[in-house]
């Protein structure tokens, strides 16, 4: 396996994966698919913030990141997101995508990395903490999907010492 920047000819096995999650799972709460065109445009907007963990040819998962909030205040701060296949999942591809992640965002100078997290993957809370991070907040039932009331739980990670 090989954890590289993610390329335009990737977009189609990222939305492949992301509208899986989106359509299949309470993962996220959103029911809105992506297409191959914005995925493009991440892709070349985040440059080295945008990775894919590749295998025999075959993109098994991604990891990226954006601004957490606007404001010159939240300019250190970033939102990630981390997404693979059903068959990556618990083969340590997520942790090799988060190591990744993280070295490219100490570059970057960011200080912290959030994690936002729907309360119907547990998951995703115990790789985070194993990861590193602390839950730091709960925002009960702000997500509503398939006719269920889903909380949102914060995770962060501090990158880089005071």
């Amino acid at each position: 396996m090989i954890i590289r920047p993610a390329q335009v000819l990737d977009a189609a096995a990222i939305a492949d994966i992301t509208n899986a999650i989106i359509r299949d799972t309470l993962i996220t709460f959103t029911t809105d698919q992506r297409n191959v065109e914005s995925i493009t445009e991440d892709i070349s907007g985040r440059g080295p913030a945008f990775l894919v963990a590749e295998q025999h040819d075959k993109v098994l998962g991604f990891a990226t990141y954006a601004p957490f909030r606007s404001g010159p205040g939240y300019a250190q701060c970033r939102e990630h997101s981390i997404q693979l296949t059903s068959a990556a999942r618990g083969q340590g591809v997520g942790r090799a995508l988060m190591n990744a992640l993280e070295k490219v965002a100490r570059t970057q100078q960011v200080h912290v990395l959030v994690a936002g997290i729907s309360s119907a993957n547990p998951g995703a809370m115990a790789f985070h903490t194993a990861m590193g991070f602390a839950e730091t907040g709960r925002m009960p039932e702000v997500g509503f999907k398939w006719g269920k009331r889903l909380d949102l739980v914060l995770m962060q990670k501090i990158l880089t010492p005071q």
